[in-house]
């Protein structure tokens, strides 16, 4: 038995106000890369009395797989996660992110562009995520060009920010990005924009996620301070990645976790986020109740990756659902 750990010194500060989140996309069933950011995130928040929410992303409606939604919240539940309010589903926050669009634009941060990806790719220099925008249509659109997309325009100057994983994080936005999208081509708020509005809220204070939302992370700042919200913490644990070094979202590894027997990728998850082993056998019930006391943020590898310790078709893993499953 394990008895009571030493204090943790990368613990939330101000745990008492702690509201933390879980926000997955409903792109399809649950693989054992969410679930780790969602062990993480609500061990965090429990850990430390707090608040934690789920919210679902499903503003990229044609990526949406439809049933995809439920699935992913049956299986939280039968893995034990209990979320403290309703859930939040972005397609029905349109007018929120709308108005924030609005506020933007009414005080010149942000303008209409014409260019399409492709003529972005073409003219952009490489950047860490992509070309970066060349600001083409900062000054107004091209003679005979309409607007297909709104972007921000982005200041000079680089955004600091200390990820309680990884560490500082420094990034220019306007270099490393360039003026970035708001509002798409197909008319739909972007993520980013999105995100913010939604971490705002929903008074979310600590933000645990993955890695590959790390260089997201100071565009999200940029619109925090250009909206007015407060800035939450940030903590971002490791990607699982297959042995060819794709993100498992992306790879014919990543079979859903099964919700008939969790006790597997829980472990399996625990492990990855550099825990204590928990005892053998426990009901997912029973492992929140002993895992909790246990948790510590800085034992969680300080990566932007770790490689995935199982393969398709492990005990841990099953086919991919119907939605109707039980």
């Amino acid at each position: 038995m394990h008895g009571p750990a030493d204090p943790d010194p990368t613990a939330a500060p101000g745990s008492a106000a702690y509201r933390g989140r879980f926000a997955p996309s409903p792109t399809g069933p649950l693989h054992l890369g969410s679930l780790l950011a969602a062990v993480a995130s609500y061990a965090d928040a429990r850990a430390n009395r707090g608040i934690w929410l789920v919210r679902i992303e499903d503003i990229d409606r044609p990526r949406e797989v439809p049933g995809a939604a439920d699935l992913i919240l049956r299986t939280l539940s039968a893995f034990g996660f209990e979320w403290d309010e309703d859930v939040v589903y972005q397609s029905r926050r349109t007018d929120a992110y709308r108005d924030a669009l609005h506020s933007l634009a009414a005080r010149g941060l942000t303008y209409p562009c014409a260019c399409t990806r492709a003529e972005v790719a073409r003219a952009g220099h490489a950047g860490p995520e992509g070309p970066v925008y060349p600001g083409t249509c900062r000054r107004g659109l091209p003679l005979g060009r309409r607007a297909r997309t709104e972007r921000l325009r982005t200041p000079a100057g680089a955004f600091v920010f200390e990820d309680r994983i990884q560490g500082p994080q420094e990034q220019s936005v306007h270099a490393a990005v360039g003026d970035f999208v708001l509002r798409r081509a197909d008319g739909f708020h972007a993520y980013q924009l999105a995100v913010v509005v939604d971490d705002a809220r929903q008074g979310i204070t600590q933000v645990v996620r993955g890695a590959d939302l790390l260089l997201s992370t100071p565009r999200q700042i940029l619109l925090q301070r250009a909206l007015g919200f407060d800035q939450p913490g940030y903590a971002h644990v490791p990607l699982i990645l297959d042995r060819e070094g794709r993100k498992l979202s992306k790879s014919l590894a990543a079979a859903p976790v099964d919700p008939r027997a969790p006790r597997p990728a829980l472990r399996a998850a625990w492990a990855l986020l550099g825990q204590d082993p928990p005892p053998a056998d426990l009901h997912p019930d029973a492992f929140w109740d002993w895992a909790i006391p246990q948790w510590r943020l800085s034992r969680i590898p300080a990566e932007t990756s770790v490689g995935c310790p199982i393969t398709a078709g492990a005990p841990l893993l099953r086919a991919p659902l119907d939605p109707e499953t039980p």
